[in-house]
């Protein structure tokens, strides 16, 4: 453990370098919590709130080297696992990326993170496997392509090689070519349609946003919603059922295990080919 006048004098620079970012002056605040780094190395909101600086600047690759540090010094910590999901999309590693966004969102389920965060999260998972979709979609969609010209070849040089004189039987040829042809296609569009964003089943969408749920949860009323969406229902609006208008409160919202579940399972099944809005 360092002297209490170290430990005293980092937390006066992580302060300093508190006031530095409200007022963006981000310079000054990478030098602030430069220094409480290295009075206090292992201190992680220190290299988490230098990070976010870096992150102010798009300097990703310094945002993914203090949240690394972090992530060892304490790997329950949403934002850490956050930004470098980010700084690692950045370098087109989606699976990489996706992994620690995914991270993110488990561990913001306990930890609650302020302001809109979670929501943050979300979008960038979705953006991001929306992005790996469209990676593979290309790279499938190209396969595909040769694969089917390469199996065209290969069925007329079947067909002449069986028929080596179509002079007396060319029209019986080339309608078993175009038959064999046409049947070729038809598998091929049925391969490719696989690779297509499914939409999302109604059910799977809470009925106040339409996106796809995320922690659902249901009423006496029997309907679904998401979580946060009702509470700040009850909170802003009143205590009381969106759609049936019976009286609610938040004592009596009850996980929806069955339909996370569902979701769970669309989303290993379809999630990314899915963009959520």
């Amino acid at each position: 453990m360092p002297p209490v006048s170290m430990a005293m004098q980092a937390e006066l620079l992580r302060l300093d370098g508190n006031t530095a970012f409200k007022k963006e002056r981000l310079g000054a605040a990478i030098d602030a919590y430069t220094e409480a780094i290295t009075l206090c190395p292992d201190v992680a909101v220190y290299w988490s709130n230098r990070a976010l600086c870096y992150f102010k600047r798009k300097d990703w690759t310094r945002v993914e080297e203090d949240c690394r540090t972090v992530i060892k010094l304490d790997n329950s910590s949403v934002k850490a696992h956050y930004m470098l999901g980010l700084s690692i999309l950045e370098r087109e590693d989606y699976a990489g990326g996706i992994k620690e966004l995914e991270k993110a969102i488990e561990l913001g389920r306990d930890a609650k993170p302020t302001g809109n965060m979670v929501d943050d999260i979300w979008q960038a998972l979705s953006n991001a496997k929306y992005k790996e979709w469209e990676r593979y979609s290309s790279k499938q969609a190209w396969n595909l392509q040769k694969l089917k010209d390469a199996c065209e070849r290969a069925l007329l040089q079947h067909h002449f090689l069986e028929n080596p004189q179509p002079e007396e039987i060319g029209k019986e040829v080339s309608k078993d070519i175009t038959d064999q042809l046409e049947i070729l296609k038809e598998v091929f569009n049925k391969a490719a349609e696989d690779d297509t964003p499914k939409e999302v089943p109604d059910y799977l969408c809470c009925k106040i946003t339409l996106d796809i749920f995320r922690d659902p949860v249901i009423t006496p009323s029997g309907i679904t919603y998401e979580r946060n969406v009702l509470l700040d229902h009850l909170q802003k609006v009143g205590m009381f059922d969106p759609i049936t208008r019976e009286p609610l409160n938040k004592n009596q919202l009850i996980p929806n295990l069955a339909i996370k579940e569902a979701v769970r399972a669309y989303l290993t099944k379809h999630g990314w080919a899915y963009r959520m809005s």
